[in-house]
């Protein structure tokens, strides 16, 4: 029998898996039965727009959020799948975005999302090419960062204090690395996500939950702040929409609907290995960038038996991509760095996918503010996000990162109710978990499959339900991984379709599910996102 699951939006009554089944369902492909008269329509659905849906719904506003493409189809899905605690902009001196990183990193690990976000040991590595000075500006560097968790009040259990290695430790946790010159590492902590495009679909399934229309594959063809029109990239059919609010949430994008807004794109790429390229792996490592004091590339095993490498920091001009490529000269400078810090020399087949994000950089820096120089590098531009209201009412929000959407939505629907003058309540975001959402050792007492736990928490039986309910298959069909070496389960693909607005095999392959990061993973799992599809197709 189906446990009842506490119902977050009264409190009074618990929801059965049919009535949360009934609420998901919300997040819908095109325009069919959308409202046509709300208080606020939200543009995009990466992390940001998804937050600022469930801000709005949560506070009592009547929200459409739509998107052209998918949830998570731009910058959303390309990060380092990190909640940064804010070290890197306290070393900027950037202190307030360094602390407000911190205090949302908090909120993400230990009330929101604990069940997607987990505590991430990363090890420093003190080899030749780290001066006894560069090691000790690290450390110092690592111990502020404790000082900012402790600022943000996020527990020890959480996230532990940073420490010293010898190097027989530090090659205990990372034994790929070179033991040559090695005299021992720096241990600390910040937080990892199980994916961030499930992050995102977490967020806008709770949107969902909480009455917010979230629909997928449409498109906005102009808005005022108070009209928008629509069209569905589906059937081809439009729609106008009144509201009393708009909040544009297009990252890269946002340039095009507010020709107010001059961003400039920075490219971030990652490379996907396989993870005996590094083996052994048990932690994270940063490898320390030659001749860099303070710079660093990133080695992040994955739960899915690969490893990303990252990042880059590129400056973009002209037209912004769908889908932006990494540069050969990006690919070779990461490869370069890590091979440098591990025992065995990487190439370029070694890389069996590759990734690159566009970060939607306000340029504030033509006086000099935030630390920055007129026309510098974007490296140098600041991560603070800007809430920005154009002359016909339209709300954008920029800038920023992942780890803060959830303030970043707070800011941007407080603008948009003062800017049309709405009444509702108070954000209620900073206390609220998402769906799925449990104390870790809750999670670990679930008897369900791990993989599914992972990725949804307590809703793991929920996605199986439903899976059941619509396919008539059996549990070990549903949970047996897709092809072999590729663990996604036919139940997350069937769940995509049925709950997430999944409207085609590149929605299930590269956001609900991440295949395909590794092309040839998704070519042997493609059968299987055709076949769901067809499955959630049939009459019922």
């Amino acid at each position: 029998m189906t446990q009842p699951v506490r119902n977050r939006r009264s409190g009074s009554r618990d929801l059965t898996v049919g009535d949360r089944a009934a609420a998901s369902r919300r997040i819908t492909p095109g325009l069919a039965d959308a409202p046509t008269d709300v208080d606020l329509v939200v543009v995009g659905l990466g992390i940001t727009g998804a937050g600022v849906a469930l801000d709005a719904a949560t506070r009592g506003l009547r929200v459409l959020a739509v998107d052209a493409h998918d949830l998570a189809f731009g910058t959303s899905r390309w990060s380092s799948k990190m909640v940064h605690g804010g070290l890197r902009y306290l070393a900027k001196g950037q202190v307030g975005v360094a602390h407000e990183s911190a205090v949302e990193r908090g909120i993400l690990m230990e009330v929101t999302a604990p069940h997607l976000a987990r505590p991430m040991p990363m090890v420093v590595p003190l080899n030749s090419a780290v001066t006894r000075l560069q090691a000790g500006v690290t450390r110092a560097g690592l111990l502020a960062g404790d000082a900012l968790r402790r600022g943000a009040r996020t527990h020890p259990e959480t996230l532990p204090r940073p420490r010293r290695l010898s190097a027989t430790e530090t090659l205990r946790l990372a034994p790929a690395l070179r033991p040559a010159g090695l005299r021992g590492g720096l241990l600390s902590w910040d937080g990892q996500l199980e994916d961030d495009a499930r992050l995102v679909t977490t967020v806008a399934r709770t949107a969902a939950s909480y009455g917010a229309h979230v629909r997928t594959h449409v498109r906005v063809l102009s808005a005022t702040g108070t009209e928008v029109e629509l069209r569905d990239e589906l059937t081809g059919a439009t729609s106008t929409v009144h509201t009393r609010g708009v909040v544009n949430a297009a990252g890269v994008w946002a340039g095009d609907l507010v020709d107010e807004v001059t961003l400039r794109p920075s490219r971030g790429t990652h490379l996907v290995l396989r993870a005996e390229s590094v083996p052994g792996l048990q932690v994270s490592v940063f490898a320390p960038v030659p001749g860099e004091t303070n710079r660093f590339v990133l080695v992040l095993p994955q739960p899915d038996g690969t490893v990303y490498v990252g990042l880059t920091d590129e400056p973009v001009e002209g037209p912004v991509p769908d889908v932006p490529e990494p540069s050969e000269p990006e690919i070779g400078f990461l490869l370069d760095v890590v091979s440098a810090a591990f025992a065995r020399q990487l190439h370029r087949d070694d890389v069996v996918g590759a990734f690159a994000g566009l970060r939607p950089l306000l340029d504030m820096s033509s006086d000099g503010a935030d630390g920055a120089t007129p026309g510098g590098a974007t490296a140098d531009l600041s991560r603070k996000h800007a809430v920005l209201t154009s002359r016909t009412g339209v709300v954008t929000v920029v800038g920023g990162k992942l780890t803060t959407y959830r303030r970043m939505a707070e800011d941007a629907v407080d603008a948009a109710l003062a800017g049309a003058g709405l009444a509702a309540r108070p954000c209620r975001t900073r206390r609220l978990p998402l769906l799925g959402a449990a104390p870790r050792e809750e999670l670990a007492r679930l008897e369900l499959s791990p993989r599914l736990v992972r990725r949804y928490g307590t809703d793991a039986e929920l996605v199986l339900a439903a899976a059941r309910e619509v396919s008539g298959l059996g549990d070990e069909e549903l949970l047996a991984p897709v092809a072999d070496g590729i663990p996604v389960t036919l139940a997350e693909l069937l769940f995509g379709v049925t709950h997430e607005g999944a409207a085609d095999v590149d929605d299930l392959l590269d956001r609900r599910t991440r295949v395909g990061l590794v092309l040839a993973d998704r070519e042997l799992a493609r059968p299987a996102a055709e076949r769901a599809l067809e499955i959630a197709a049939r009459p019922r």
